[in-house]
């Protein structure tokens, strides 16, 4: 008997996976571990020109669940899903697509972890009329004066 190979997920299949919010007690406090599509939604709140932190977006599903704190590992995970699965959206021909290059890190920094790395995030967000300052040395580029652009979630 041959044995199946394992069909490799598509992102958009990850994003919709049927699980639950969870929620943890840590020496923290409760922590809340997300659904893929509610982190999906939050950056598709993001309008154009708007800047979303990760903090943000964590600090929002928090409150809206009303726990202490949101799960950092899975939040960037999703954050990572959601942005692919909006590039294959996009290879499918969908025009509408989550804006996830409009997710940044508190301190103003690009995400080399979203596809295309931080030259593709950049390029999306001069599009959109902000000014990236490239990093120096190990520091990662970050968007210029982003705090006045950042959305309220």
């Amino acid at each position: 008997e041959e044995l199946m190979a394992k069909a490799r997920k598509t992102a958009r299949e990850k994003l919709e996976s049927h699980q639950d919010r969870k929620v943890e007690h840590t020496p923290k406090g409760r922590m809340l571990i997300p659904r893929p599509l509610d982190v999906d939604a939050l950056i598709g709140e993001v309008r154009e020109g708007n800047l979303v932190s990760v903090s943000q977006i964590r600090e929002r599903l928090a409150r809206d669940c009303e726990v202490d704190y949101t799960c950092p590992l899975t939040t960037g995970i999703f954050i990572r899903i959601a942005a692919e699965a909006a590039e294959e959206d996009l290879s499918n021909g969908i025009q509408r697509i989550t804006p996830y290059w409009r997710v940044i890190k508190a301190d103003g920094s690009l995400n080399e972890k979203l596809p295309g790395g931080v030259e593709a995030q950049a390029i999306h967000l001069k599009q959109e009329g902000h000014t990236i300052d490239l990093g120096q040395g190990k520091k990662p580029p970050r968007v210029k004066d982003f705090e006045g652009s950042l959305q309220r979630l």
